[in-house]
């Protein structure tokens, strides 16, 4: 690590800890050079796959558009913000163990439609119908007596 002071590149660590949850480390850093300090944070840098969408297109996953989604489903019904952010953070991990650098946006929609599945069932449905393109109320009824089933 440079210092940010002299510029010279012999920089020794003098204290580490783990911040954000553990999802940081603070680093405290001195110069041999100058004997300034400094502090540095380290986070580990997590690619997402890109989505590949219907029409062959790629797109870098987008972490605001899966929230809006979620909202959207989950408007006026009784799920808090923390589980909303929860059920993000679980996709998101989901994308990432799947290892793949590109995932068909299909199945980002299966990962999203069973984690509201677990926080809501209305808003399962909602997604559901938009998702899955319902054409009349014999998909919706069909879908809840698939869910009804699955309890």
């Amino acid at each position: 690590m440079h210092c940010p002071f002299c510029n010279a590149q012999d920089t020794k660590v003098i204290d580490s800890r783990l911040v954000a949850e553990g999802e940081q480390v603070r680093r405290r850093r001195e110069c041999n050079a100058c004997g300034e300090r400094f502090t540095t944070y380290e986070t580990a840098e997590l690619v997402m796959p890109r989505v590949i969408k219907q029409n062959g297109n790629r797109e870098p996953f987008d972490e605001v558009k899966l929230r809006a989604g979620l909202q959207r489903a989950l408007e006026k019904r009784p799920v808090s913000v923390d589980d909303i952010e929860a059920a993000i953070t679980r996709v998101k991990q989901a994308l990432r163990a799947t290892g793949e650098r590109e995932l068909d946006s299909r199945k980002l929609g299966e990962y999203v439609m069973e984690e509201l599945k677990q926080l809501d069932q209305v808003a399962y449905v909602r997604f559901a119908s938009v998702y899955r393109s319902f054409k009349d109320l014999n998909e919706f009824r069909s879908e809840i007596d698939r869910l009804e089933k699955d309890d």
